[in-house]
């Protein structure tokens, strides 16, 4: 009776953890298999209006849809110190290659150094283009349900509630 109950604990165990290292390997719907990343530095010469104490960088495939919708948000930015260019997969092809631009549509909002300061992948409002720009050239002028995070002195380390979500960059490319 003992090697039985002995046994069964063993298959019990061993099945367990079978079943375990099977999770581990295999992605789930969630997980990332791939890791896309906004550019952190953006050379400014790259881009129109390196005299502008702004970028912002819309990368864009002229085969998404919504990448057609964040562009047209992205373009009511432009001012005198707001340069706005979109960069599109096709007629743009080197420069997505030199930014290691994998997935689309990505906001880089850079600043006059081309330090990305904020980022937004995929689909965003322009309520939070404009909140994320707002808060980067003037701290603390963000629409209410934007704060500040602790987590970073970064200015772009905050979030917007409503959707839509400013992908932080700080030194250390995190």
């Amino acid at each position: 009776m003992e090697r039985l109950l002995l046994a069964l604990v063993l298959g019990l165990v061993a099945v367990g953890f079978a079943l375990w290292m099977q999770r581990r390997s295999i992605p789930t719907a969630t997980e990332s298999v791939g890791e896309f990343k906004a550019p952190e530095h953006l050379y400014r010469e790259d881009f129109d209006g390196p005299e502008s104490p702004w970028l912002v960088a819309v990368f864009t495939s002229a085969t998404c849809s919504t990448c057609a919708d964040v562009w047209v948000k992205a373009k009511a930015l432009r001012s005198p110190q707001v340069a706005v260019q979109e960069i599109e997969e096709t007629t743009d092809a080197e420069l997505h290659r030199r930014y290691d631009v994998r997935a689309v549509p990505i906001v880089a909002i850079a600043d006059t150094d081309g330090v990305v300061r904020a980022s937004f992948m995929g689909p965003v409002s322009a309520t939070h283009l404009w909140a994320g720009l707002a808060e980067l050239r003037d701290p603390g002028s963000g629409p209410s349900g934007c704060a500040e995070s602790a987590a970073g002195p970064n200015l772009s380390d905050y979030e917007c509630s409503g959707g839509g979500h400013v992908q932080p960059t700080d030194a250390s490319g995190n």
